[in-house]
């Protein structure tokens, strides 16, 4: 395909974010004395934003709205704190991304991460590059799948959907990408599996991140 412009998401896409978040997490649990997760069970969790992820952390015995609120807002002070400290670019990330941009292909990253913390993310880990659109979740209505997100950084792109390839780790970044009408790329370094991403609509995998240049 001749695609002139590509979407990444960003936690497990660019960067291996998924200690920083299990840490955090699991602080604020054990502050409330609820029980906590290894590393590896936080990826059944991650994906949909902050809010999904404190009530699947949760016991369901404590879903009332009042304590998912505190324990959603410790966790964000802490996670404010320690974001960046194992969080790190994916192997082959910093060789992709000059390969794109020497090839002058627009980038964006679209991700259901709180705003702050995206670009707070992409500017201290991914500065050396330049995104012209790094945009979080600031509005739960346009959170992922839903593509209105994907198709505004279309429009700063000044490319129609289908030029564009949208990469993620998740089936909720296949569906987004789907929805928006742009190509479907799965990684599979990130947080799920093959068969989650084919059956959301995947249209390549990548096992790793130099494959993507043979797409483009």
């Amino acid at each position: 395909m001749n695609a002139k412009g590509v979407i990444f998401d960003l936690d497990g896409t660019l960067v291996n974010s998924l200690e920083d978040i299990a840490d955090s997490t699991n602080a604020a649990l054990q502050k409330f004395d609820y029980p906590v997760h290894d590393v590896q069970t936080y990826k059944q969790f991650v994906g949909h934003g902050i809010g999904d992820l404190i009530v699947k952390a949760l016991p369901e015995s404590a879903w009332d709205a009042e304590n998912i609120e505190r324990c959603q807002n410790l966790m964000m002070a802490i996670y404010r704190e320690n974001c960046l400290n194992k969080t790190r670019p994916y192997d082959g990330i910093g060789e992709l991304l000059d390969k794109l941009v020497s090839r002058r292909i627009k980038l964006a990253v679209f991700s259901n991460k709180s705003d702050d913390f995206t670009k707070h993310i992409v500017s201290s880990l991914l500065s050396n590059w330049n995104f012209e659109a790094v945009i979080g979740l600031s509005n739960e209505a346009h959170k992922k799948p839903n593509p209105l997100m994907a198709i505004k950084i279309s429009q700063i792109f000044d490319l129609s959907p289908d030029e564009i390839v949208y990469v993620g780790d998740s089936a909720v970044d296949m569906q987004t990408a789907n929805k928006a009408g742009m190509y479907a790329v799965g990684v599979l370094w990130g947080y799920q599996g093959r068969e989650e991403l084919l059956a959301n609509g995947a249209q390549r995998l990548l096992n790793h991140p130099w494959d993507l240049l043979n797409i483009l």
